[in-house]
């Protein structure tokens, strides 16, 4: 007989562009399979992938960044059953509501992905001002920015949580779903395989509590985005964020039917980490 032994699957998290495995060598096991537990060292490393990776994504114009954002839907299109199959695995959902969550997952991504090359003009203004002189406020990113995912929907959530701010060129850090956390690297698998310049969204799995006081204290964080985490620890991260002056936003984790409704496809969640620039431009006279 043969005295093979069963070797278990390692879910990485995804940094810079790659699928790693955290320095602190830490693992759980999900479902009978390794899932690495990312570190502080870990979100240090994808902050500063991040940094890198911002001013080239910010960079690109809204039509360039749009196609991309539609190649990454096309690329979960392409592993729709893999998405599928990883949620039922992943014991939260039945194979029909599975199918239904990637596909409005996908549906999700359009929408936000046809918004890049938009948003700007309903966003900008020309502002009323005396003398011989234009003046006109538009928005930028605001740089880096770290996301909480919320546990459920494993998918759907996390896809709404992470498009918005890429949308406007922002680089992310997103802390994965702790109770499904190897749907995030399947996703991650389709951002990898998509147009997608390393470092833009980084996916870290592991305990969203160590994660997110990491990315909240980081002081080359510019916002922080986290769902579902409880008042408790919207204090104690708000608090951290006050230090480094970071913005942030906080929302509850509604019931999972509730993230299928048109209220997430909302251009006000691109805005919420855009910043405002105004510009004087001579007028000829």
């Amino acid at each position: 007989m043969s005295d093979r032994v069963a070797v278990r699957k390692t879910y990485k998290l995804y940094l810079n562009g790659a699928f790693v495995r955290s320095e602190s060598g830490r693992t759980d096991s999900v479902g009978g399979e390794n899932v690495v537990r990312g570190s502080r060292k870990d979100v240090r490393d994808a902050v500063q992938a991040a940094r890198a990776a911002h001013e080239k994504w910010a960079g690109q114009t809204p039509a360039n960044r749009g196609l991309v954002l539609y190649r990454l839907a096309e690329m979960m299109e392409a592993r729709a059953t893999s998405l599928a199959e990883q949620l039922v695995l992943g014991g939260t959902v039945t194979a029909g509501a599975a199918q239904r969550e990637v596909e409005a997952a996908i549906d999700r991504t359009v929408w936000y992905a046809g918004w890049a090359d938009k948003y700007v003009v309903l966003a900008s203004a020309r502002n009323p001002v005396s003398g011989p002189h234009f003046n006109f406020s538009t928005t930028e990113p605001a740089g880096v920015i770290g996301v909480i995912a919320p546990d459920e929907p494993a998918l759907l959530g996390l896809v709404t949580a992470v498009l918005p701010p890429l949308v406007s060129g922002n680089a992310v850090i997103v802390a994965a779903s702790e109770r499904d956390p190897r749907t995030a690297v399947v996703f991650a698998e389709c951002l990898a395989t998509s147009d997608l310049p390393g470092g833009v969204c980084n996916v870290i799995t592991g305990v969203r509590s160590e994660l997110g006081p990491a990315l909240a204290g980081h002081m080359d964080v510019d916002g922080l985005h986290a769902f579902g985490v409880g008042r408790e620890a919207e204090v104690a991260l708000g608090e951290l964020a006050a230090e480094s002056v970071t913005r942030t936003r906080f929302e509850d984790a509604p019931p999972a039917k509730a993230w299928f409704k048109g209220s997430y496809d909302d251009l006000d969640r691109v805005l919420a980490f855009t910043e405002m620039k105004t510009i004087w431009h001579p007028a000829r006279i």
